[in-house]
């Protein structure tokens, strides 16, 4: 299969991959609003039904695009039309290379962005070191109890913000705190009171706390 052009409107596309094709959604600012930025976002566990339509994923996408961001979701390995098999994070972070390989070759001189939430916020920060993009965005990461480790992730000196549910009832919110506690260098932190861990009846909340807090960003965009 060989790569596809990158869009210029809104769609789904196959891309390659290395365990075969990869799904993947290109969406477009509004034309006045569109930035030189290229947000990549990240979706919580396939094992457990998460997909690049997720309503968390999609929110952080609008909220990034209403800024101006392209964004790009993708469904990893094993999960709606990606061929392949989970592989427990390691072939997701070669799935999400491959993704950023084809942004930077197709949009090049433009910021990167890598999002995740919950599973996706494991695989993109595990993967920042090596990646190295311009802003991070982890929602809900699942540092504890959930078999993904964070302790030799290596996170670069770029902006970075975490949001959490403070009743989130998958990924314990103390841990996650406890775990910025423990950073050499913190991200910027958003607790989110009686917010579970699929921001049920706090997604437009999310929203407003992902725009408020990058929006100090976007001058190095």
């Amino acid at each position: 299969m060989t790569a596809s052009a990158f869009p210029d409107e809104s769609t789904t596309l196959m891309l390659p991959g290395p365990a075969g094709a990869l799904e993947v959604a290109v969406d477009l600012p509004e034309p006045g609003d569109a930035r030189p930025l290229v947000a990549v976002v990240c979706h919580p566990l396939p094992t457990e039904g998460g997909t690049m339509h997720n309503k968390v994923v999609t929110m952080v996408a609008r909220a990034l695009r209403e800024l101006g961001a392209t964004t790009v979701r993708f469904n990893f390995r094993g999960t709606g039309a990606s061929e392949g098999e989970f592989d427990r994070g390691v072939g997701e972070r070669e799935d999400l290379r491959a993704v950023v390989d084809w942004v930077r070759a197709a949009r090049p001189g433009q910021a990167l962005w890598l999002a995740g939430f919950s599973f996706g916020s494991y695989v993109s920060l595990s993967s920042a070191a090596e990646l190295a993009p311009d802003a991070l965005i982890s929602i809900a990461p699942p540092v504890a109890g959930r078999g993904w480790d964070f302790s030799g992730i290596q996170i670069p000196e770029v902006p970075w913000l975490v949001v959490q549910g403070d009743q989130d009832e998958i990924v314990d919110p103390q841990a996650v705190y406890d775990w910025i506690d423990s950073l050499p260098r913190k991200p910027q932190l958003v607790r989110m009171p009686e917010t579970s861990h699929f921001f049920h009846r706090k997604l437009i909340d999310l929203r407003g706390a992902i725009q408020h807090e990058v929006k100090g960003w976007l001058s190095q965009a």
